[in-house]
């Protein structure tokens, strides 16, 4: 076995064992009748999942290899595009040598969204697509990791039962993103932090560079293996967040009470509602390679932060948010403020700093 077998996207070579694994799998069935058919399958369940069942045996037996799927995936994509944005652009990516392996760093707003999106903007651009890190806690069901493993997802192993443990994962996670794109000259995505900035504050966690730099050779230079990575800091911007009620929501009980009990299928509804929500306009905007002198990990991660504030495309809905909160008026904004309907105040005033947030954050830097 491998030592990366556990964690590693599928192959080729693997691809039509699973395909065939996961168009018989009941549970899949069931979920995907449940969001394609929500009445028929409340009154005929076992029907929905047939017609499910017998439309993936049939959309599936043409596809031998990753890219077959992408391409599939891509179809999707521009659908989701045009039927829940008012425009999709990015920039930057002029700039960059897409020949050359990057390691891409952005903020996390959405949980499928984001590396899909930087995945599209570099598709377009004629480059390689990404391997994408994906954190375990999105692998609850076999199905889904399945899923998420055929489309150059890689586990990034979030739990542990001892330090040990944790550690150890840390250092299979930072040998794997060496080799994909050091050895395997791959693009590879993670995200600035573990979980969504639901409160709109891009910050990146200093321990994604110690995980990284644990690959490192003993008295090696930090800045020299930080710069080997080409690392580009991307920001994404979302006009609209599909999910900015529940983030808003989750944020209150936490302030009101302490804590927030995650529903066992709450990250798959939050997957879905980002999909198939309105976003407005998204901008993803690509940043310039690290390169650099680094003493720690925290000077890193300063420098990451440092761009993607700066890159940050502020939208309407950022400014007004801002407005409100800097002139202690209610929020001018007719759409911003429907989606809060429902709400009480401090989720209110919650939901208005969040959008704010990224404004306070340039005036900041």
């Amino acid at each position: 076995m491998n030592q990366f077998d556990d964690i590693r996207p599928y192959n080729d070579q693997e691809v039509r064992e699973v395909l065939s694994k996961l168009v018989h799998d009941s549970e899949m069935q069931n979920a995907v009748a449940k969001f394609k058919f929500p009445k028929l399958h409340t009154m005929m369940p076992a029907l929905a999942k047939w017609i499910i069942g017998t439309y993936l045996k049939s959309k599936t037996k043409q596809f031998n290899c990753v890219k077959d799927l992408q391409m599939m995936i891509e179809g999707y994509m521009d659908r989701m595009i045009e039927t829940t944005t008012t425009g999709f652009t990015s920039s930057g990516l002029d700039q960059l040598d897409l020949t050359k392996p990057a390691l891409f760093i952005s903020n996390h707003r959405d949980i499928v969204l984001d590396p899909a999106l930087v995945n599209l903007a570099l598709h377009r651009a004629g480059s390689d697509t990404l391997t994408i890190a994906t954190g375990d806690n999105l692998f609850t069901k076999p199905w889904v990791s399945d899923l998420m493993r055929l489309n150059k997802s890689f586990i990034v192993k979030r739990s542990g039962e001892s330090k040990r443990e944790r550690f150890n994962n840390s250092k299979q996670l930072s040998a794997y993103m060496d080799l994909c794109v050091h050895t395997e000259k791959n693009h590879v995505w993670i995200a600035q932090r573990e979980g969504r900035a639901k409160d709109g504050l891009d910050k990146t966690n200093p321990a994604i560079i110690s995980m990284l730099l644990l690959n490192k050779e003993k008295g090696g230079d930090i800045s020299e293996y930080i710069n080997a990575y080409n690392i580009v800091p991307v920001s994404i911007s979302y006009q609209f967040d599909p999910c900015d009620v529940s983030k808003a929501t989750e944020l209150d009980a936490i302030a009101q009470h302490g804590s927030y009990k995650k529903g066992e299928q709450e990250d798959i509804q939050s997957i879905t509602k980002g999909i198939v929500g309105q976003k407005g306009n998204v901008h993803v905007a690509f940043g310039t390679p690290l390169n650099g002198e680094f003493t720690d990990n925290i000077e890193v991660a300063n420098e990451i932060d440092e761009q993607i504030i700066r890159l940050y495309h502020l939208f309407d809905t950022n400014l007004k948010s801002a407005e409100a909160i800097e002139k202690s008026e209610s929020l001018q904004h007719p759409e911003l403020d429907a989606r809060t309907q429902g709400l009480t105040e401090s989720q209110k005033a919650i939901f208005i700093q969040t959008y704010a947030n990224p404004v306070f954050s340039k005036q900041t830097k």
